[in-house]
């Protein structure tokens, strides 16, 4: 290698140690230690702001055609980009992939 720095090992360490600093630094700006006079301090939100105990459920069954489109849809582009010209095999499982993407889409998109 020509940079000892972009060994993998090397890189790896920089990279933990950094984190490592950071972490120990952020904890010195916590809300606990920048103002350790005020009663409430570890209270979510808003250093000791009264908030109400309400519990929200929120629905996700309307997010999850959306997630489950874009999941098909990014797996399709990869797998279809990176067919390798010339494999008849290879494009041929390629294009039964994106058939059953195609009939996955249509049963989610159905009404």
């Amino acid at each position: 290698m020509s940079h000892w720095l972009l060994a993998p090992p090397v890189a790896f360490t920089v990279l933990l140690v950094t984190v490592w600093l950071k972490y120990h630094g952020m904890r010195l700006l916590r809300a606990g230690e920048c103002w350790p006079d005020r009663p409430g301090r570890d209270k979510a939100y808003g250093c000791g702001e009264d908030i109400k105990n309400s519990r929200v459920q929120p629905d996700y069954r309307e997010f999850f055609p959306f997630a489950f489109f874009f999941t098909i849809m990014h797996v399709v582009a990869l797998l279809v980009a990176t067919v390798p010209a010339g494999h008849a095999g290879a494009v041929l499982g390629a294009a039964v992939y994106l058939a059953g993407a195609s009939v996955a889409l249509f049963i989610l998109y159905r009404r």
